[in-house]
């Protein structure tokens, strides 16, 4: 078993009665949105946006400021379930192609057991709702192999999506267990997960009230397109016309005055792309507020879904022994989807008869105060709010941590809160260890030093050592390898001076360790020949 971080001395041990009841192993409840950025909840600086029940979660647990994903869905979502860099287990791109080689094969490895597989062998129940997103979609048809459908790799049930996307409405691959569904006239995505979510906690207390569950709730949520019910959107129309601009500004002062960040966390400019907002039209304006306002329609549902999720707990007497961990798979999507949008749309607009994404000006304010977005290993594109609740065991409830942790730290966590095993083999062949640190210490109230953290994604690169980040992105299309850049994130966490210059060492003791991880976990060479034809030919 894996030994607990928080020690309990034997003498201490002896004073309570032999006779006592051992305590319950807890629940598990891991959420993930998507395209979720840093800045996009109430609890870090939202200020028109009601995300009052996962603040809750942040008041009542803790935040991490300095936390990281994979900067892409996919890649993010396999390293979630594994423990694993994404290229280890064969994710480094997407599922829509593989690229012929071991760590961009668009299929996650079955050789390392997911945390749902490594729980069950310690008694869990296992769930799923939502978005799966790691099996290559020539796999995700009711005739294809289905070795890698949620429930083969270790969950009890599944409700979701199988691909990574496709709209709220009509949905490319709604599954559910281990077949493809047709959705029923009425369908909204995101309601359907929270409804199932429900449902199957229900039946586990129920059914199974005397064994602990695990639960991966992955919200589809606030991914493009803009799709949300009409009374949602109807509470924020008009609430944006300030613009992004003072919604920057408002942002980053709310940030600042709850702790979230300092004074060294300066504002990054506007992005080069973007128009100041007083610059546009007032038709433009109306048409840019409209946006917004479904996003935020999309993320009030998400909330609402799991504001029912900690009521059904509350229900059942076990909000209190549920870990539950909130975060998102990426930072804000710049992407430009669909055509754009006019003012005849607008009566429609979030219905199915519309598919657009809210482009850059709006993920500008998302990834307040970074730049860059999903894709990129900036700043922008790998962080993500992250939030612990866990009333039993966590210590300075509502406080901002100044620690860094990583998407491969879950699976070792939940493997030491649950006093689980990690298995030496998996359908006999020997599994390699998960990679990431246990996040444990830290809801104690115990700070620790982490190793280096390493990323790549569609030559996106970087790493991140003690205070130092050597990161690069890929620039021009075709896409080509962009030059290192060296920031000291302790004194420049929003990476706006560039010291590479200054301290030519640092940075090439950093592209060595880089480089050898880059050998050793199937990410090097970088093709982009290979990178930029398989790109074209895609649909994301």
């Amino acid at each position: 078993m894996i030994k607990k971080h928080l020690p309990v001395l034997a003498a201490t041990a002896m004073l309570f009665s032999c006779t006592e009841q051992e305590q319950k192993s807890p629940n598990v409840i891991v959420i993930m949105a998507d395209d979720l950025g840093f800045s996009d909840l109430g609890c870090t600086g939202a200020e028109i946006i009601k995300t009052p029940n996962i603040d809750y979660l942040a008041e009542n647990g803790i935040m991490f400021n300095q936390f990281y994903n994979a900067s892409r869905c996919a890649p993010s979502r396999a390293s979630l379930l594994t423990g694993h860099y994404p290229h280890t287990v064969g994710m480094g791109w997407m599922t829509v192609s593989d690229l012929g080689r071991d760590g961009y094969a668009g299929d996650m490895d079955t050789l390392s057991p997911t945390i749902a597989e490594v729980l069950q062998q310690n008694g869990y129940a296992t769930y799923m709702t939502g978005k799966w997103h790691v099996t290559f979609n020539k796999f995700q048809t009711n005739d294809g192999p289905k070795h890698n459908w949620p429930t083969n790799r270790g969950f009890d049930r599944f409700f979701g999506m199988l691909s990574g996307g496709g709209g709220y409405y009509i949905p490319r691959s709604l599954a559910e267990q281990d077949q493809r569904i047709t959705p029923p006239e009425d369908f909204y995505l995101t309601d359907a997960i929270n409804d199932h979510t429900v449902e199957y906690i229900e039946d586990h207390f129920k059914n199974k009230k005397d064994q602990p569950f695990f639960f991966y709730l992955a919200h589809y949520a606030p991914h493009f397109p803009l799709h949300a019910p009409r009374e949602d959107i109807e509470k924020y129309l008009g609430k944006f016309m300030m613009g992004w601009d003072s919604l920057r500004t408002i942002r980053y002062q709310n940030q600042l005055e709850a702790g979230l960040i300092d004074e060294s966390w300066q504002l990054t400019p506007r992005a080069e792309g973007v128009p100041a907002w007083e610059s546009l039209d007032d038709t433009t304006k109306i048409i840019q507020d409209a946006k917004m306002a479904v996003f935020a329609a999309q993320m009030h549902r998400m909330d609402q879904g799991i504001g029912r999720l900690i009521q059904t707990l509350k229900k059942h007497d076990e909000l209190d022994n549920t870990l539950i961990v909130f975060l998102s798979d990426n930072g804000p999507s710049n992407e430009n989807i669909g055509r754009d949008v006019y003012m005849s749309d607008l009566d429609n607009f979030g219905d199915n008869s519309t598919y657009v994404s809210y482009r850059e000006p709006w993920a500008n304010v998302s990834n307040v105060p970074f730049h860059l977005y999903k894709s990129y290993s900036h700043e922008g594109g790998i962080s993500t709010p992250f939030i612990a609740h866990w009333p039993e065991k966590i210590k300075n409830k509502g406080k901002v941590l100044n620690q860094r942790g990583h998407i491969i730290d879950l699976m070792t966590t939940i493997l030491d809160v649950t006093d689980t095993e990690y298995p030496g083999y998996v359908r006999e062949n020997k599994t390699i260890p998960p990679e990431g640190t246990s996040l444990y210490p830290a809801f104690a109230g115990e700070p620790f030093e982490r190793n280096a953290l390493f990323f790549e994604h569609e030559s996106n690169r970087a790493i991140i050592k003690g205070d130092w980040k050597l990161v690069a992105a890929r620039y021009g299309w075709p896409w080509k390898i962009g030059p290192w850049e060296l920031y000291n994130l302790k004194e420049d966490p929003t990476e706006m001076h560039n010291v590479i210059d200054e301290y030519p060492g640092i940075a090439d003791q950093l592209e060595n360790e880089w480089n050898r991880w880059g050998e050793e976990n199937n990410v090097l060479p970088m093709d982009t020949k290979n990178w930029n034809q398989k790109i074209e030919a895609s649909v994301r």
